[in-house]
């Protein structure tokens, strides 16, 4: 099993990283706002809630402080890209680190590797350098949502963000100590760790092939300046078109694998029910004979009406144009469709610009307000038929949750 101790150790002396426990603003000097106002969550799960700035971020939803979990509000989601300083932040475990790029390295082994190899950040910059606009959605985004009520960080609509990623290809980096044949899994680990000695650490994988596709890449920029502190400076994994839970922050360690890895996040967590979800790319390797769970993967299809929140008041007559974000596991939005009697008729809008199949692709619609109230819903279809639920899947831990958006406009 790959441990935190286990991934700084093997990275030898000179990765000893200057990773020291990070200064939070927990929880008296926090930077609060006043409540969050988040509509549509059940009665409960957001009464903690309030806006609370982490250093070098705006007022987020903060949810929990250990760790530190802050969602983005609806209102950054008006375009495409979402700026670092609004971005969500997730973590795990609360053991944080404050990362020097100077003395940060990745090493590079496992079983399945012809040789050991390690990377200094410089070393990562001078390679060839890609970039990938792709959306990195937490896997439990609407949790709170969910009926009937689960347990886990009870996000709302904003556990979720899409930027402009640049780094290199995760290929190109597992080249520096080449791959055997028979390798199935690539493992990871970042330096962010547990409190406590039983606390099972964060380490993951993915699928071999997964990690040859030309859009994985270990970042080192978002939206063309250096990654933020909590969205994994300096250097962290990018998955597009997976969920949130396979894009590790700080990474550290790469390990290549002949047999798949078996830790509590792999076999325990971030698991959905098997043939319930449309996905197309699933995680073989870690579905044993006669299972009925399967590792979560790819994003389903999903939008958001951003535009205007629920209960706004509008003028009637004339000419509105609501919008909102459309997004998938990368096959890439065909079409968005738009209701304005609750669902009962619909028509296409307008798909705006087109930042790759990764990306959020905006869309807008025009319509003319009757008084009273006016019942806006949204829905998305993806470019292999794929299109937004009517009824959730059942699962315990609240994951996929794509029901069309639906907000109500007041017009008088």
């Amino acid at each position: 099993m790959i441990t935190r101790r286990h991934l700084m150790g093997s990275v030898g002396a000179g990765a000893a990283l200057a990773v020291t426990g990070l200064k939070l603003p927990f929880p008296d000097d926090a930077q609060a706002a006043g409540a969050a106002k988040e509509p549509g969550l059940p009665a409960g799960t957001r009464s903690e809630a309030v806006l609370g700035a982490l250093p070098g971020k705006k007022p987020l939803i903060k949810l929990s402080y250990r760790p530190p979990n802050y969602e983005t509000p609806i209102e950054y989601f008006r375009t495409p890209i979402t700026p670092n300083d609004a971005f969500f932040v997730r973590y795990h475990l609360s053991d944080i680190p404050e990362v020097d790029a100077n003395t940060w390295k990745l090493a590079i082994g496992g079983d399945g590797a012809e040789k050991q190899a390690e990377l200094t950040f410089n070393d990562l910059k001078a390679m060839p350098a890609t970039e990938v606009v792709a959306v990195n959605q937490c896997s439990g985004n609407r949790r709170g949502l969910f009926q009937p009520h689960v347990f886990g960080v009870e996000w709302g609509y904003g556990a979720m963000g899409c930027a402009r990623w640049k780094g290199v290809k995760l290929k190109d980096v597992l080249a520096k100590a080449g791959l055997k044949k028979d390798v199935v899994e690539i493992a990871y680990g970042g330096a962010d760790g547990p409190p406590f000695d039983k606390t099972p650490d964060f380490a993951k994988s993915i699928p071999s092939w997964k990690a040859l596709e030309e859009t994985t890449l270990i970042a080192y920029e978002m939206n063309g300046a250096p990654l933020p502190h909590f969205n994994g400076f300096p250097a962290r994994l990018i998955v597009p078109g997976w969920t949130g839970t396979y894009w590790m922050k700080h990474i550290v360690s790469l390990e290549a694998r002949t047999s798949p890895l078996h830790n509590f996040w792999m076999t325990s967590a971030y698991r959905v029910p098997l043939g319930k979800f449309p996905m197309a790319a699933r995680f073989t390797t870690q579905e044993a004979p006669g299972a009925t769970a399967t590792p979560i993967t790819e994003m389903v299809v999903n939008s958001l009406i951003t535009s205007h929140a629920d209960g706004a008041k509008v003028k009637r007559g004339g000419s509105l144009t609501v919008g909102g974000i459309a997004w998938d596991g990368g096959y890439g939005i065909a079409n968005v469709e738009v209701s304005t009697d609750g669902g009962k008729t619909w028509t296409a809008a307008k798909l705006g610009e087109n930042l790759g199949p990764y990306a959020f692709r905006p869309f807008s619609f025009a319509f003319a307000p009757k008084r009273g109230a006016n019942v806006i819903v949204a829905r998305a279809t993806n470019k292999i038929g794929q299109t937004q639920t009517t009824e959730l899947v059942p699962n315990g831990a609240g994951y996929h949750h794509n029901l069309p958006h639906r907000v109500t406009l007041n017009a008088a």
